[in-house]
């Protein structure tokens, strides 16, 4: 389906005008009897004597597009928004199928707030909300760019182009939605299941994952990548969640070589906890002693090392983690499955430092957490 569609309409009041200036027309002798001066000096060409573009004339017809199909309660200001795209996300559904989002009230609502950072691209063939769009529907269906191109008519290189510089948008306005909670936000909001087993001192449940990359030429940089569990070159991100099921830290990509309890201890998440927090994590996260230096406590799952089975302190122990920090899991699973380009192979030029010390795969991962963060909570508020 191509997203942009040639629509032509006529207005009522558009055709009492013509009809009224046939009626007055005056008569070719007529003119020919009236004395006429021209000004030749000032004369202009027809094609450039309408304030009119393009532009101009899709956002006329998308206002009124969308004043007689939909009926969402929307701002009257349509600003540079194309029908083609409306049409996409005219039902609940389909805007929940290409973003994620529940409706198109809560897409125009996260549109508006982005808009403060955009500047005038008077050469660009495709709207702000066009952009906007096509970037939200290659996060979550990892669409490629040539699908994209061919859905939007649009060159490769324009929609490479486009979708980075919303992703430095998106990034640059969202990244502060994922805020590391006070203390007394996080006694307010506990869910039961873990005040029942660690009281309100759980300050974070902390988990890896990778995301796969190809293979790079550098010898000592494939190395540095190569992930012993995926067999195959990867990224890790260190991510936290808060008992409430939201996202609070998301580190910088590492080569997927790297150890848990390294990336734990070097990516500044330890410098958030505040004496007698506890942190929930995995076997591999043995980091009880980094923890204990901030005056925290750690939790993992106990295991069975030099011993024949466990004590029945350590699987009391055990089976309470294991029923709380299921949540981490849900919420790693959730942002993975509800924006698929996390579960591609991501293209080595997503991997370069840009000025702000970040690289595109950084950027792209707190984007998908902040709009997770913007979304219901996997764990209901009680």
């Amino acid at each position: 389906m191509s997203c942009r569609n040639s629509i032509t309409y006529l207005n009522p009041s558009e055709v009492s005008i013509v009809d009224f200036q046939i009626e007055n027309f005056k008569s070719s002798e007529s003119i020919v009897s009236e004395s006429v001066t021209i000004d030749c000096e000032n004369l202009v060409d027809a094609s450039v004597q309408t304030d009119m573009t393009v532009k101009n004339i899709n956002q006329i017809e998308t206002e009124f597009i969308y004043k007689n199909k939909l009926s969402y309660d929307l701002p009257a200001n349509l600003v540079k928004l194309y029908v083609g795209t409306i049409e996409w996300f005219d039902t609940d559904s389909k805007v929940t199928f290409y973003t994620g989002f529940p409706n198109l009230k809560i897409l125009w609502c996260l549109f508006n707030f982005l808009k403060p950072l955009l500047t005038e691209n008077e050469n660009s063939v495709l709207s702000y909300f066009e952009e906007f769009s096509l970037t939200l529907m290659r996060l979550r269906l990892n669409l490629s760019i040539r699908d994209l191109a061919y859905r939007f008519e649009t060159s490769k290189s324009t929609l490479s182009k486009v979708f980075l510089r919303w992703i430095d948008i998106m990034y640059f306005r969202m990244k502060h939605l994922i805020k590391w909670p006070a203390r007394n936000e996080l006694i307010e909001t506990m869910p039961l299941c873990f005040r029942k087993y660690f009281e309100t001192k759980v300050a974070v449940i902390i988990d890896c994952f990778e995301i796969f990359i190809n293979k790079l030429s550098n010898l000592c940089a494939r190395a540095a990548t190569w992930s012993q569990y995926k067999h195959h070159n990867t990224v890790k991100f260190l991510i936290g969640v808060s008992p409430q099921g939201v996202i609070t830290f998301v580190s910088k990509a590492w080569g997927g070589r790297v150890s848990d309890k390294y990336l734990t201890e070097h990516c500044l998440i330890l410098k958030n906890i505040l004496p007698g927090d506890v942190i929930l994590a995995d076997r591999g996260f043995n980091i009880a002693e980094s923890v204990g230096f901030y005056f925290g406590e750690l939790k993992i799952p106990g295991f069975t090392k030099g011993k024949l089975q466990l004590t029945c302190s350590d699987v009391e122990t055990t089976r309470k983690i294991a029923c709380v920090r299921v949540h981490v899991e849900r919420v790693i699973g959730l942002l993975r499955n509800k924006y698929k380009v996390l579960q591609s192979i991501m293209p080595l030029d997503y991997l370069y430092t840009k000025d702000s010390g970040l690289c595109t795969i950084d950027k792209i991962v707190i984007v998908c957490s902040s709009l997770i963060n913007i979304c219901d909570s996997i764990i209901p508020v009680e």
